[in-house]
């Protein structure tokens, strides 16, 4: 039977990995796509028409992918965290499967179909889950000092530009500010995913390495 600490180990690394590869897939569907540029919300590459389509979605299964296997990385005290992280993932699968329409419209400033509103909302669900999973490992004394300094960095970037993104939408609707705060909001919460991947698995194995055995929980 293989070692829990190898296996964790693993999904680390394939956590960074399917980080990498979605965000990118994702960057370049954005960048090289049909799409407004920083004045459009960053789903608009995935819409139907837009020949970099495929590559959104490629890219945001990839990022579903590594919330799933970064809960599987983490140790089993951190239960909350990990629930959190199936969660985001959920949320990020369903946002990639339901394409919103051309501009992704959502309320209150624009109409919005049915598709929008349910890729709106996982969207908007999965980076909540995101933030409140960087909120659990903060609170929780099991995750160690590393973990627990990444996700408080994570969440002291994320919380506040999450509320902003929401008063923007609310305020002002789809436009240039709430394009740059939704990249730079996505932007850290890959940052920290790839972050979080790195520590748990260089923990790991050091704890592998050094006792032949998971032994202590990474971040110690």
């Amino acid at each position: 039977m293989a070692d829990p600490g190898v296996l964790r180990a693993a999904a680390a690394s394939a956590a960074a990995g399917c980080t990498v590869a979605g965000v990118v897939a994702v960057t370049v569907a954005v960048v090289a796509g049909p799409g407004p540029g920083l004045t459009g919300y960053v789903s608009e590459a995935g819409v139907t028409d837009s020949g970099y389509a495929g590559a959104y979605r490629i890219g945001v299964f990839a990022l579903a992918a590594a919330l799933l296997l970064l809960a599987a990385a983490l140790p089993p005290a951190l239960r909350t965290a990990a629930a959190l992280l199936v969660a985001g993932a959920a949320g990020t699968a369903l946002s990639g499967a339901v394409t919103c329409s051309t501009g992704c419209p959502l309320p209150p400033f624009e109409a919005a179909t049915v598709a929008d509103l349910v890729h709106g909302g996982a969207s908007i669900a999965a980076t909540a889950a995101v933030v409140f999973a960087m909120l659990a490992l903060v609170l929780a004394p099991a995750a160690g000092r590393a973990l627990r300094r990444v996700a408080a960095v994570g969440a002291a970037l994320a919380l506040p530009l999450s509320g902003a993104v929401g008063l923007a939408m609310l305020l002002a609707g789809r436009g240039g500010l709430v394009g740059v705060l939704e990249r730079l909001l996505l932007t850290v919460a890959a940052g920290w995913g790839l972050v979080t991947a790195a520590v748990l698995g260089l923990g790991q194995r050091r704890a592998i390495v050094t006792n032949g055995s998971p032994g202590r929980e990474p971040g110690l």
